[in-house]
């Protein structure tokens, strides 16, 4: 058995063209769509980076108990599972998280992996002087950021398409497919950060809105901050020009993998799987980025095609409740003919895939501290949570994004819990989150409980409260969260009423 699993960051699935985009530039998505069951209502699990990469490794949800870290030493990993099992794993990538304190561990499951350095603030290029930033560049941060200072020293060294790292990433796969496209038992994940901020590319990449560029004279805009926007009119669209480009050339760098499987007759004996972690609000809502926004369909509804030849599902669309992000561990290792272990819960996508028959009543989705969110298919519910309430991080690797818990973190207030269901009987520390990892000021986000309607409401506009449907939508949040093996203080948060000895 072979498979490929493309991933990309932050893709927002309204930019493409098998969901009705108004931009087009995205033909080889086309492609993947008449070549493999395209799913219509698949939504994020935890968010945003690694939360969304610790639940596809593991196959169950982390944004109940912890925010962004590290793997954990109970956690049961796909590729790890794969590797013990005799096949190959490989990760080819540009995604700079998977080298940071909070994500240092990830890379290492596999049994060989490729990364491709400079995308973003990749700490990489080591000039002591700062780069020459344009005047005319607007920096997310108001005012230039280290962060943004080394992304232009890494971006000093791309004089060309081939120079990119997704051009190095997506290259790398092909590698690999030529070295390994006779042999079997293996697995191999071409992992993309593009689209995500910055959106930076080349003149020669920005095809998908001429009209735009032909007229456009203002500052640089490739980075929008996290916050509402306060730009103007004409920035708001120049910036998701240069989100559709940036679309466009990961489109291309999938046409590189299809046209590779096409030329080799791959689609009889490897399963194709293409998603993302997240989307990313581009001015909707009045609102840039993820996170510190609620979980809009732009952000929590994602882009998401499957091919399996076993089945050959092709050119069919999928109305099933699905959650990539959960679901395709157990499907992977049910296709290479593997045990799935208890402590996941994500559901086979077969009958999803086959059928279109659900597997999942509701999807849970969120970040840690904030909102708890749950869709059913039609209805998308945002519970708010009671910030002045305790909220704590369960671990055994006690890091953030960039760096370990600060002392003041640890502090005599931690203490030894467990074994939880999913640990293995190991016990783990019950830190409280004291402070968002993400450094939003949560008195300043908008964290009030409501429901949307998305069949009569499909853009968000009207928010629903305080009715039959939310109290509807209120058991079934608790029936999943008590599934989920949510820790008893949530309930408190979210104000909601259970006794969890019965």
């Amino acid at each position: 058995m072979k498979a490929i699993v493309v991933m990309f960051d932050s893709l927002n699935r309204g930019f493409l063209g098998p969901y009705n985009s108004e931009v087009k530039n995205t033909p080889n998505f086309d492609r993947l769509a008449a070549r493999t069951a395209t799913f219509d209502t698949s939504y994020v699990s935890s968010m945003p980076c690694m939360p969304a990469r610790r639940d596809f490794f593991t196959g169950r949800q982390s944004f109940l108990h912890r925010s962004w870290g590290p793997l954990e030493p109970f956690d049961q990993c796909l590729p790890e599972l794969l590797k013990d099992e005799g096949v190959w794993t490989h990760l080819t990538t540009d995604h700079h998280h998977y080298f940071e304190e909070g994500g240092a561990n990830y890379h290492c499951k596999f049994n060989s992996w490729e990364f491709s350095r400079g995308q973003e603030g990749d700490p990489w290029i080591g000039a002591v002087a700062a780069p020459s930033i344009p005047e005319n560049t607007i920096d997310f941060q108001a005012g230039k950021s280290p962060l943004q200072i080394q992304d232009w020293k890494n971006r000093s060294t791309v004089r060309s398409d081939a120079d990119m790292p997704i051009s190095k990433t997506f290259a790398s796969g092909i590698e690999f497919l030529e070295r390994n496209k006779d042999e079997d038992n293996w697995f191999l994940q071409i992992e993309t950060f593009d689209p995500h901020e910055p959106f930076f590319s080349l003149e020669e990449h920005k095809t998908s809105s001429p009209s735009h560029y032909d007229k456009y004279d203002g500052p640089i805009f490739d980075w929008p901050p996290y916050r509402d926007v306060r730009e103007a009119p004409d920035l708001v669209e120049h910036a998701r020009a240069e989100y559709a480009s940036l679309v466009g050339l990961c489109d291309q760098k999938l046409g590189k993998v299809l046209d590779f499987m096409d030329a080799n007759e791959m689609w009889e004996d490897t399963m194709l799987i293409v998603w993302t972690d997240h989307g990313f609000l581009l001015g909707e809502h009045g609102s840039w980025a993820k996170v510190w926004t609620p979980f809009y369909e732009e952000v929590a509804r994602t882009p998401f095609f499957v091919w399996d030849p076993r089945n050959r599902v092709a050119g069919e669309r999928r109305n099933a409740l699905v959650q990539p992000a959960l679901d395709l561990a157990p499907t992977l290792l049910n296709y290479f003919g593997l045990d799935v272990p208890d402590s996941m819960q994500g559901k086979n996508l077969e009958d999803a895939l086959v059928l279109d028959k659900p597997i999942r009543e509701t999807a849970l989705f969120g970040v840690h501290g904030m909102h708890v969110n749950m869709a059913d298919g039609r209805h998308v519910y945002m519970r708010g949570p009671d910030i002045e309430s305790p909220v704590y991080e369960y671990t055994l690797m006690p890091a953030h994004m960039h760096e370990p818990f600060a002392t003041e973190d640890l502090g005599d207030s931690m203490s030894l819990v467990g074994p939880l269901s999913f640990t293995q009987s190991c016990q783990v520390l019950k830190i409280p989150a004291i402070r968002s990892p993400y450094r939003f000021d949560l008195n300043n986000i908008d964290l009030e409980t409501r429901y949307y309607d998305l069949e009569k409401d499909p853009n968000q506009f009207e928010r629903l409260k305080g009715d039959k449907v939310e109290a509807h939508l209120e058991n079934l949040l608790k029936a999943a969260l008590v599934e989920a093996g949510a820790p008893g203080e949530l309930f408190d948060r979210l104000s909601i009423d259970i006794d969890l000895k019965k």
